[in-house]
């Protein structure tokens, strides 16, 4: 299975065209997903116009960049004219976009060739992906598992080799949360970085479009094509002069034994190739729980004239968040300035934070099926998205990559996170650790 930067190399040099890889990974979909159920749309004939296209550009010397041609996947909250954009949801099962997101612009762009619209978690209001109108993803590694969310047939697609790539968002932890689950890098950017505007929000404070990729290497080179209004000018500096921080008070806490271990040996691989690991207090003094009335200002006429449409779960969150009163949310937003300003020191001492990404491996789907409403919250809210939503509220850059797999053969991830402003210093640094750990190089048996 290629990664990006391999089929992107391939390409350039003409030892692979875009129409033989896009029909890979449309055999692949149509092999796979009904057993993954990562996609809610395969958009196959447009997949293989843009694939056409690419090939007749480079042929022609006109090499767009590292996504030209390359098989890329959108999670179904992010808008292609003349496509479903479903939400997962039955609210929204019939509606087609009459213009592309922005992000969907720069991608066509860049050559990229979309090949489908990705399953989520409803409205990406969920950690776990198992609420959806078009049922829960399954994940690679173990097709009895979920693979997280919300961005969670994102994560299934690209595990796979559907796909070389995906978008989804990442609110709390929607990106890292099921990259962790599914060994994937996952990059959720600091602000400003990619536009949501055409995409279906959550929490407009905190959503970001994000990006699944097999590699940090990957992720990186996408960084390069699409974000070069906010490249920074310098560069990483060899592995051995990081200074790593070690945010155990808080983080480290209720691990499951597996992702333990996996997480103390990361740290004792990575001891001897940077310049220091110090343990560090990271303290953020506001909860989520504050900015839910944020998700009321997109639902609220779905919720007054069609809640039957919703799926059960959803419909229960969406009306707890009318009990967040105006006052809390102001008084919420104005501790956040302070909490940032007084978080952000940390980085005068250190160059990186290091934490598990989740507490705990992939759980399965059955256990998970089992729970009401209120405990399934409860278990996104405390084991997938406990470690991630603080860096969140904070909006630093953050990225998971894989940091090894439990006895039962799952995966475990490794959150990085860095001062705001830095996403390209985050993916240089992520980039060096997978390198030296090697982790990325290993595939699930469905993917081989």
């Amino acid at each position: 299975m290629l990664t990006l930067a391999e089929a992107a190399s391939r390409i350039r040099e003409r030892k692979l065209s875009s129409i033989e890889l896009t029909r890979a990974c449309l055999d692949r979909i149509a092999e796979l997903d009904p057993r993954l159920n990562a996609f809610i749309t395969v958009t196959g004939e447009l997949a293989l116009q843009q694939a056409r296209q690419a090939d007749a550009e480079v042929a022609a010397g006109h090499w767009r960049g590292p996504l030209h041609g390359i098989p890329i996947s959108l999670k179904d909250l992010i808008d292609v004219a003349g496509v479903k954009t479903t939400a997962g949801s039955n609210q929204y099962r019939n509606r087609v976009a009459t213009e592309d997101a922005a992000i969907v612009r720069q991608l066509k762009a860049a050559g990229a060739v979309i090949v489908g619209k990705n399953n989520l978690h409803e409205f990406a209001y969920g950690g776990s992906g198992m609420i959806s109108a078009f049922g829960p993803a399954r994940n690679p590694w173990d097709l009895t598992r979920i693979t997280g969310g919300s961005s969670s047939g994102s994560a299934a697609a690209v595990a796979s080799g559907m796909c070389l790539a995906a978008f989804g968002t990442d609110t709390a932890g929607s990106i890292r949360d099921p990259a962790a689950l599914c060994s994937l890098a996952g990059y959720r950017p600091g602000a400003g970085v990619w536009s949501m505007d055409g995409v279906i929000p959550l929490r407009k404070s905190f959503d970001t479009v994000g990006l699944l990729t097999h590699t940090a290497e990957d992720a990186h080179l996408v960084f390069a094509a699409l974000a070069g209004h906010v490249r920074q000018q310098e560069v990483a500096p060899a592995i051995d002069r990081f200074r790593v921080g070690v945010a155990r008070t808080g983080f480290f806490d209720n691990l499951e034994s597996g992702v333990a271990k996996c997480l103390e040996d990361a740290l004792l691989f990575l001891r001897p190739l940077v310049a220091s690991v110090s343990e560090i207090k990271i303290e953020i003094n506001v909860k989520w729980t504050d900015f839910d009335v944020e998700i009321l200002e997109y639902h609220h006429q779905m919720l007054a004239d069609t809640p039957q449409l919703y799926q059960p779960g959803t419909l229960a969150r969406l009306k707890s968040c009318a009990a967040i009163l105006p006052e809390e949310f102001e008084r919420a937003q104005r501790g956040l300035a302070a909490a940032r300003l007084a978080a952000e020191k940390i980085f005068d001492s250190v160059d990186v934070v290091v934490t598990p990404t989740c507490l705990v491996p992939a759980p399965k789907v059955a256990d998970m099926e089992t729970m009401s409403d209120a405990d399934l919250r409860a278990y996104e809210v405390q084991k997938l998205l406990g470690n991630t939503a603080p860096f969140s509220l904070l909006f630093w850059p953050s990225v998971s990559v894989p940091c090894g797999f439990t006895r039962e053969g799952l995966p475990v991830g490794l959150q990085i996170s860095v001062r705001p402003g830095a996403d390209e210093f985050l993916l240089q640094i992520a980039g060096a650790y997978e390198h030296a750990a090697g982790w990325d190089k290993r595939m699930p048996p469905i993917a081989t």
